[in-house]
């Protein structure tokens, strides 16, 4: 079993926040516990239907990002403190086993990469021939669970490289609404971010105001199977207030989708690439904007999505 972090809180009663330990140990800043807690909005969108549990999966085969304790924490403390949902985080893949997965109202892949159900590539060059069909098998398993759960009527929701996942897996590309192709705007350019016109006053993004978010980070483009005509589109770069002179700009469509939403079978799907910068897991309005998405995704916010 990894051991547990503790992580102090800001208030007067200097709580502490259990967070299981992943690679090395890793954790969240200092003074992040402090600054997600000012920024956390002071209650829910919607009153829950029943207690909800939220899984937080961040198992990476590939990339790893260093703000993954900050999202977990903070996705935590945004369940706690709302009463929206209570946060299980676990990279234990028995969680995506067939009934196991039930207990779950929604499925949240933060920033994982690759292929996260398989063993990594060092155990696998160890097995023999039989082990590694058996491994492979598994991994099927867990897919069909994992899309039954969200077919079925349960929520899914992606943050940042979630989209760099399971680029061997179609039915997944389409659930998540595309696939990672490169991020011509990395963690240190200043970027503009805007509400999908004629999107204004949608509850998703009503936080928002109307206007722009404007900060450093990383901002992916997509290829196929992305198509934003396909889904319920939320938030998109915007090119007239963004270098768009960076290398690395492979789309000439203008076309940088940045957060969306679509049905899936009876369930519901919300993606949002924020989430590279550590400081996106304290940014009030996109905080906002996650517990919105979370709680459309887990079937309490009753807001119409017309893709």
């Amino acid at each position: 079993m990894k051991a547990t972090l503790l992580l102090p809180l800001a208030g007067a009663a200097a709580a502490f926040f259990l967070v299981a330990a992943g690679p090395d140990n890793e954790q969240a800043p200092p003074g992040a516990a402090e600054a997600i807690a000012k920024a956390l909005p002071e209650k829910a969108f919607a009153k829950p239907f029943k207690a909800r549990k939220v899984l937080v999966f961040a198992k990476t085969a590939g990339f790893r990002h260093a703000s993954i304790p900050t999202g977990k924490l903070a996705l935590t403390e945004l369940g706690k403190k709302t009463g929206a949902f209570q946060t299980v985080v676990s990279d234990d893949l028995a969680n995506f086993e067939p009934k196991t997965i039930d207990q779950f109202d929604a499925i949240v892949f933060l920033s994982t990469t690759m292929d996260p159900f398989m063993p990594p590539q060092d155990v696998l060059k160890g097995m023999s021939a039989d082990a590694r069909k058996d491994a492979e098998a598994k991994v099927e398993v867990l897919k069909k669970s994992l899309m039954d759960f969200v077919r079925g009527g349960k929520g899914f929701v992606g943050i940042h490289a979630a989209t760099d996942t399971f680029y061997n897996w179609s039915e997944y590309g389409e659930m998540v609404g595309g696939y990672f192709d490169g991020h011509p705007w990395g963690a240190g350019h200043e970027v503009s971010i805007k509400v999908e016109p004629g999107q204004e006053k949608h509850p998703l993004v009503a936080m928002f105001e109307g206007k722009n978010q404007e900060f450093k980070e990383e901002i992916y483009q997509f290829k196929a199977p992305y198509d934003s005509k396909k889904y319920h589109m939320l938030l998109r770069l915007d090119t007239e207030k963004t270098d768009m002179k960076v290398g690395g700009i492979k789309r000439t469509d203008g076309d940088f989708g940045v957060a969306w939403a679509h049905s899936w079978g009876k369930g519901r799907v919300f993606y949002c690439s924020i989430g590279h910068n550590h400081e996106m897991y304290w940014n009030p309005t996109i905080l906002s904007h996650y517990l919105a998405g979370i709680q459309w995704a887990i079937g309490d916010f009753k807001v119409k999505v017309d893709k």
